[in-house]
């Protein structure tokens, strides 16, 4: 046996003969040496591995520099690969949310190639302060005083709590104490705000008179959590932040609303169910209201803050900011997404998020109509391939019930087995541009909402059917 893994041993190709091959002698050009000697150690020892436990070659030593490519090429797969979502959730958390505007992927790619006035003051040549563009134009959009931005919402509403109320209580209805992915809790983050937590009602039904009833010499804000991630419907009330906003200004507590989705347009002139926009928290005469950028905002992944400029300037100054706050990129894509809401007749077609929501049915049957010909022709042996109606979502917590009328392609496996639809959508999953659907009710469905481009898809499915069987 030793004698036997010994001669193997020895047909193991050295590195320096290797590196002498023409196609090997390309990919050290391509791909660097150092990176092309590492991944050759590495198969050397897997090699050396398989000898040990078959007592045999791997079958991929008979070209050591087509496994050489094949896992070059993988080592250079972007972690972060373009797919197509045809999940039916428009704003899909893992598959990252909103599509930029091209006006902000225009704007971040300036601010990636040229210095730009991040912290630069042009009248004098001093330090200015990175958020002041984007708080000027919140400002204008909103109604506030003035508007901090950070990272995510999450950040905002954890800065917001560790400004105002740290050390302080901050009273909040049971039915409104949220979690949000990832099991990230409203309670945590005042806990790491250092702030006390006062519950107060019950989780269906909560009255101002509770509020009152909650409020002490210790009581550092009062506040309400838009419940954007689900609904309780039924015998219910809660207080509205018209309501809670006279109360604070009354006790002089500061009061804030995280509204988490950040709507900033009345979603029900495009057909749209009602979802509550900071201008209107503000007007009521809420001292500070937080929302996410990414959601329904349409924008990339940031925490606004807006409200009254004495509370948005400490929340400024406080140690935290420098931690959480927003880079470059970030604002540029943030400030090109605002700018769109000042031109809110094109808003509908220049925001890809709005575009996507208010897609008509039809318009997306016709799609599904047009595809699914050519695309059961390839599949039509092993799938029974539909175009049906379905429902869209809108994702990311914002109208959690809500519906959107939609139209998908469905295969369903003539063999009636689930692992040859899970098959498919393995396979589809591993296509150079991924294809990402929704298995329900023993059929693959693919959600043509968010496909904009029928072709596209066409030429990922149809050009890589070679696991259709």
């Amino acid at each position: 046996m030793t004698h036997v893994i010994n001669l193997l041993y020895r047909q193991l190709p050295a590195i320096d003969r290797l590196l002498q091959e023409p196609h090997i002698i390309s990919l050290v050009a391509s791909y660097g040496q150092t990176q092309v000697v590492d991944i050759l150690r590495k198969m050397q020892e897997q090699a050396r591995m398989h000898i040990r436990e078959h007592q045999a070659l791997p079958e991929w030593s008979d070209d050591w520099a087509a496994s050489l490519q094949r896992r070059l090429d993988e080592a250079q797969t972007s972690a972060l690969t373009p797919v197509f979502n045809l999940s039916g959730t428009v704003l899909h958390t893992n598959l990252g949310r909103a599509l930029l505007a091209e006006s902000a992927i225009e704007a971040v790619t300036q601010a990636m190639r040229s210095p730009v006035t991040l912290e630069y003051s042009l009248d004098g040549a001093s330090r200015g302060h990175r958020d002041r563009a984007l708080a000027d134009l919140l400002c204008t959009l909103t109604g506030a005083e003035d508007a901090c931005i950070v990272n995510n919402n999450a950040a905002a509403v954890l800065l917001m709590l560790a400004t105002v109320a740290q050390g302080k209580e901050v009273v909040v209805s049971r039915g409104e104490l949220v979690e949000i992915g990832g099991a990230f809790r409203i309670p945590d983050v005042m806990a790491q705000a250092g702030c006390r937590l006062v519950e107060v009602g019950t989780t269906n039904r909560t009255h101002l008179k509770d509020y009152q009833q909650a409020m002490t010499l210790d009581t550092g804000m009062l506040m309400k959590v838009h419940t954007s991630n689900y609904r309780i419907e039924g015998f219910t009330a809660e207080v509205s932040g018209e309501e809670l906003a006279k109360l604070g200004k009354a006790s002089q507590i500061p009061t804030a609303i995280d509204l988490g989705s950040g709507s900033m347009i009345d979603m029900t002139q495009y057909g749209l169910p009602a979802e509550p926009m900071p201008q209107d928290c503000l007007k009521y005469g809420i001292d500070l209201v937080t929302f996410s950028g990414d959601k329904l905002l349409g924008g990339p992944q940031a925490g606004i803050i807006v409200g009254k400029k004495p509370w948005i300037e400490a929340i400024q100054q406080h140690p935290l900011k420098r931690a959480l706050r927003a880079d470059k990129m970030t604002l540029a894509a943030l400030e090109a997404t605002l700018r769109l809401y000042q031109n809110p007749e094109q808003l509908r077609q220049a925001l890809p998020t709005l575009r996507l929501l208010t897609r008509a049915q039809d318009e997306i049957r016709d799609m599904a109509q047009q595809l699914i010909p050519q695309i059961r022709a390839y599949y039509r042996d092993k799938f029974i391939i539909r175009d049906e109606p379905c429902y869209s979502q809108i994702g990311s917590g914002s109208l959690p019930v809500d519906r959107l009328p939609s139209w998908a392609l469905t295969f369903a496996a003539i063999d009636r087995r689930g692992s040859t639809l899970e098959k498919l959508a393995h396979h589809w999953r591993n296509l150079k541009k991924p294809v990402i659907g929704r298995l329900y009710d023993g059929r693959l469905w693919l959600d043509l909402r968010c496909l904009e481009d029928g072709n596209a898809l066409l030429r990922a499915l149809l050009l890589n059917c070679g696991d259709k069987k």
